[in-house]
């Protein structure tokens, strides 16, 4: 979208992982100043090496849970700094809850010192399993408050509840997105999430694991799609209401094994779903004639069995939809994945 950032200061919090590296980059090209915020635990100065001699961009080494401050104006602080892969915050479940409380308490009261305005990166994981589909921005959720995957989706909800309080109680001007399923470059191939792990196993000429039947579905979103969202979400005013981010595609986690097959073994493809309508999936009985290339393992508890998000108030406040087609997509993130290696 077209705006001048030029004259701006943007402050990223874990801009030096997988999406905030993408985000700090879309700034810094658009003429910003970028200060990073990044402990490192599970970003990496690698995904913004490329920046680093970039007199706009400055990356800070520091935990946002502990105080900390920018000198000077600055115009926007976007809050992403979380482990956000089962993996990670399964390995750091008490850091997970910091970075959604005090991490989030800390990025608020910089915005609100500097009258800056606030951005909340949250996640699809706020409607748990959920018994709404697609899933609306006023569906309140179906989410195990003390199950495994609970200290991510609960610092989460907690970040969005005290976003929305610092707006209400101080004034600041806030905004929030419920990020689905981003996939891309720069993400780890050993972090756990689908995408990655199909794409390093099938580079490997290892069978991809599959959990369960493979009939769950996801509705996944190329980084560049959801960093434009994220960029419509700094300009235009929410009133602060929650707003999805994703692609309203849903492919089974089955059929998306077969399409990551077929790519990484360079045959072209008919269309995002292996050239199917989009929305629409195989039946997983049908073992898409994939045999020995994937291993079937029992399913995680409680993990989602369908995802696709209501696109209706992105389309509406923000002028925004997903442009990438899955295809394209994974294509260009295998390719990242093949130089990466």
């Amino acid at each position: 979208m077209t705006h001048d950032w030029s004259h701006a200061t943007m402050v990223i919090t874990g801009g030096a992982g997988f999406l905030g590296s993408h985000l700090s980059r879309r700034f810094v090209r658009a003429g910003a100043r970028v200060v990073c915020l990044d402990s490192l635990v599970t970003g990496s100065a690698a995904n913004v090496r490329d920046l680093l001699g970039d007199p706009r961009f400055e990356l800070v080494v520091a935990d946002v849970t502990e105080p900390w401050s920018v000198p000077g104006p600055v115009d926007a602080v976007l809050h992403l700094a979380s482990p956000a892969s089962p993996r990670d915050y399964a390995r750091l479940p008490l850091e997970t809850l910091r970075a959604g409380s005090a991490g989030t308490w800390n990025a608020l009261t910089l915005a609100r010192e500097k009258g800056a305005r606030f951005l909340l990166a949250s996640t699809s994981e706020v409607y748990g399993e959920p018994s709404e589909h697609p899933q609306r921005e006023s569906y309140f959720g179906n989410v195990n408050p003390v199950g495994p995957r609970s200290m991510y989706d609960e610092a989460k909800r907690f970040a969005e509840a005290l976003t929305t309080s610092f707006s209400r109680v101080h004034g600041v001007r806030c905004g929030i997105v419920r990020l689905f399923n981003v996939y891309g470059p720069h993400m780890s191939l050993s972090d756990g999430r689908v995408v990655p792990a199909f794409i390093g196993q099938a580079l490997s000429g290892l069978p991809l694991t599959v959990f369960g039947d493979g009939g769950q579905t996801r509705s996944l979103c190329y980084v560049d799609d959801a960093v434009e969202g994220m960029v419509a979400s700094c300009v235009h005013d929410t009133g602060g209401r929650p707003v999805n981010i994703g692609s309203d595609e849903e492919v089974s986690v089955l059929d998306l094994a077969a399409l990551i097959l077929r790519l990484t073994a360079g045959e072209d493809d008919t269309g995002p779903s292996g050239g199917r309508p989009p929305g629409r999936t195989r039946d997983p009985d049908a073992s898409h004639g994939l045999g020995d290339q994937v291993r079937h393992l029992p399913l995680p508890p409680e993990d989602p069995r369908r995802r696709r998000p209501d696109l209706t108030l992105a389309r509406e406040l923000l002028n925004w939809k997903p442009q990438t087609a899955l295809r394209d997509g994974l294509a260009r993130t295998i390719q990242w994945a093949r130089d990466a290696r």
